[in-house]
């Protein structure tokens, strides 16, 4: 048996998603909810997917196009994105395609043929492609299973990232009317969940929302002076590493790339100015790892699959908390630890609320509330990451412990009465009045918004009018980012009840606040030590062969394997393609493709090992191996070893089985004549082997032959 037969074995037929993805994607098991997701799918039903970047959306509609007859169209709204999304399915071993402007007539034309045919799965393609009429004349021919909206925020006019091209999807429904969809978005509020369903004609749809909470992203806000400064500091403990510096102006991009520069970092810059292949090519250049930093506007990253970018700074502060998710978002995506850190002084504020001034567009209220609420989270003095949960209506119980403010805490008090006399003036006003309004009735106000609405009337009128206006409204932003109180943008932004505003009245909730004077100033973070930054010799090997392969290839590194995928692999030291195969993140088709020249990094590095003394995981196989090729015998090699005969055996059987260069028949030849190998061979063939054990066949055979031979004939029979 060559190397190549052994990563060639036959497959199992796959009936259920689980197989799909240990085949196609390495994985053992599904992550939270995507297995209920693609069931919902395959039955036929419409869904909406929310989950944050790094959460594993594509798997969602990818094992269901595999599962399907015919083809699923992929609506994906950045075009310089699907070729890398297909140069990856394709390295998965699935058929797929993308279907651009950028393509010739013929291109097109073999492509629709392909479709047509049932030789592709998948086929990606922008929303303004799919709604010309040349495609969907096309698209009747083909034997279409799902359509799957990406990025399905930008269909609404409440997103963050609303395009007009997107509300034309509609027409889907209608043409198609028996094609299920799954619409999939990382950053959706409630109002825009709401809008995907309704813009794109969904039938009651099913709708998957999975946990915000990215536990592997440390969150961080940091005081905006000398913030070239500070990040210089931070980018030198986290050297060789990948990461995104977001700026609100092009001009920044460019001067903070030339200085980081100057300091020595490998650092690019990226903006919707730029000539559309310099733009490509600085893309094309972080992908590949041959950039390490990238200063971008927010033009940079949607639908940016790189898994290893290991942290994310905001120069300035994002204009809404969805837009600032999606782009924290973009790191720690393969599940190992990442930093994310936000600077922000009140001039950004500033210069937001001038745009707007200056633009005056017609959500003008709506983005100036969004901005708000992102300030709100700069300012906080409670959690951040249960600030940003309870935007998108999910609570967490206990402060994360990875935040700034879990580090650093702040000084607390029961402001559980303020809550409750909040949330009762809320109630007894129909949770119709906003803030300020809100605020003039707890204080007893008689403004005119009072007296006209008979607010002065009401039971908590005065209740709270031993605290200044400012201090309820920092209470109130408190009891906002929380989750006691939630703002109704469609509802000239009255106050309601939050997800935890019932256990508060109700429920006797305590709620902890900050008085507004006792915020400290956050700190950065201090440096890890030379343990926690310390890599294994074998990861940067592995690293350096993904790298090497990754340009062969033509394909970003991490399209090869993730970094988790390279730490299992240092991690589990894997010599045989059996053992490959147990490592998260190695599929049959990568097995095929790479499989053989990562073990022969593994196996010099464990040989290297055994040379200097050690006996590292995986090195006694290795061993027996040395020994044979020394031309030592069954005998002298277990004599060596103080093992057994029948463990050497077994170890010569494993390693050909591998690949290696091991003749078990001349061992065998050696140690049994042509008529007691016949026999040990009727044996198994009589008694079998229950879970592969030989005790059956040796007690059937009375003793006569030892386990090492049994093993051997066992072993080519096996072949």
């Amino acid at each position: 048996m060559t190397p190549t037969d052994a990563l060639n074995t036959a497959q199992p037929r796959l009936k259920e998603p689980a197989d799909y993805l240990k085949r196609y994607y390495g994985y053992d098991r599904f992550r939270p909810m995507q297995e209920d997701i693609i069931q919902s799918v395959v039955s036929g039903r419409d869904t909406v997917v929310l989950m944050p970047t790094g959460g594993g959306k594509s798997v969602c509609f990818q094992i269901p196009a595999l599962m399907l007859p015919g083809v699923t169209v992929v609506v994906s709204p950045l075009i310089a994105l699907m070729k890398d999304q297909v140069e990856a399915l394709h390295l998965n071993g699935i058929s797929a395609a993308y279907y651009n402007s950028t393509q010739t007539s013929r291109a097109q034309r073999d492509i629709e043929d392909d479709c047509i045919s049932g030789k592709l799965k998948l086929l990606y393609v922008s929303p303004e492609k799919l709604l010309s009429e040349s495609f969907f004349t096309f698209l009747k021919r083909a034997r279409v299973s799902l359509f799957a909206i990406d990025e399905a925020h930008c269909i609404s006019s409440w997103g963050h990232d609303f395009r007009p091209e997107y509300t034309q999807l509609n027409v889907l429904k209608q043409h198609f009317p028996n094609v299920p969809t799954v619409a999939l978005t990382a950053t959706a509020d409630k109002l825009t969940r709401q809008d995907i369903a309704q813009r794109l004609g969904m039938n009651d749809p099913a709708v998957f929302i999975a946990s915000f909470n990215r536990t592997n992203l440390s969150l961080q806000v940091l005081p905006g002076q000398n913030r070239l400064g500070q990040i210089a500091r931070l980018l030198q403990q986290k050297p060789d590493t990948s990461g995104i510096i977001y700026c609100l102006s092009r001009k920044s991009t460019e001067s903070i790339a030339a200085k980081l520069q100057e300091k020595g970092f490998s650092a690019a810059f990226y903006h919707a100015g730029m000539d559309p292949a310099d733009r490509a090519r600085t893309q094309e250049a972080f992908l590949r790892d041959d950039v390490r930093i990238i200063c971008a506007t927010i033009a940079f990253g949607m639908g940016i699959d790189k898994s290893n970018v290991r942290w994310v700074i905001h120069y300035n502060m994002p204009k809404n908390i969805e837009g600032f998710y999606q782009e924290i978002g973009r790191a720690g995506r393969d599940g190992a630890a990442a930093q994310t850190v936000l600077f922000y002084s009140f001039s950004d504020v500033k210069t937001y609320k001038e745009m707007l001034a200056e633009n005056n567009p017609a959500n003008l209220g709506l983005q100036l509330a969004k901005l708000e609420r992102m300030q709100q989270y700069a300012d906080a003095h409670t959690c951040r990451r249960q600030i940003l949960l309870s935007y998108f209506s999910e609570d967490l119980p206990e402060p994360c412990g990875n935040c700034d403010v879990c580090r650093d805490p702040r000084v607390t008090f029961d402001g559980t009465v303020l809550a409750q006399k909040a949330l009762s003036a809320m109630v007894r006003t129909g949770e119709r009045v906003p803030m300020n309004l809100l605020i003039d009735i707890l204080r007893g106000s008689r403004s005119q918004a009072v007296m006209q609405g008979g607010y002065d009337q009401i039971k908590t009128y005065g209740a709270g009018r031993d605290l200044r206006f400012e201090d309820w409204r920092n209470y109130l932003h408190q009891l906002i980012n929380i989750g006691v109180i939630e703002i109704a943008y469609d509802q000239h932004y009255a106050l309601r009840r939050g997800i935890l505003a019932d256990q508060v009245l109700y429920g006797g909730r305590k709620i902890e606040l900050v008085r507004p004077d006792d915020a400290p100033k956050s700190i950065v973070e201090k440096p890890k030590t030379k343990a926690e930054t310390s890599r294994d010799d074998l990861f940067e090997q592995l690293r350096s062969l993904r790298k090497q392969l990754a340009d062969e290839q033509n394909v970003p590194p991490y399209v090869i394997f993730t970094d988790t995928t390279l730490e299992d692999m240092a991690r589990q030291r894997p010599i045989t393609p059996d053992a490959l195969r147990n490592v998260s993140g190695v599929g049959e088709r990568k097995l095929q493709l790479f499989g053989r020249k990562f073990l022969d990094v593994i196996l010099d590095y464990v040989r290297g090992r055994v040379q200097a003394g050690e006996k590292p995981k995986g090195s006694t196989q290795l061993i027996t191996f040395d020994l044979y090729n020394r031309g030592m015998s069954l005998d002298e090699i277990a004599t060596e070893r103080q093992l057994t005969i029948g463990s050497i055996a077994n170890h010569l059987v494993q390693l050909a089985k591998a690949g290696y260069d091991i003749s078990l028949e001349e061992i065998l030849a050696s140690l049994l004549t042509p008529f007691e190998r016949v026999e040990i061979e009727r044996a198994i063939a009589a008694v079998g082997m229950p879970e592969g054990r030989l005790k059956a066949v040796f007690d059937h055979l009375g003793g006569r032959y030892d386990y090492a031979r049994l093993t051997l004939v066992a072993g080519l029979l096996d072949e």
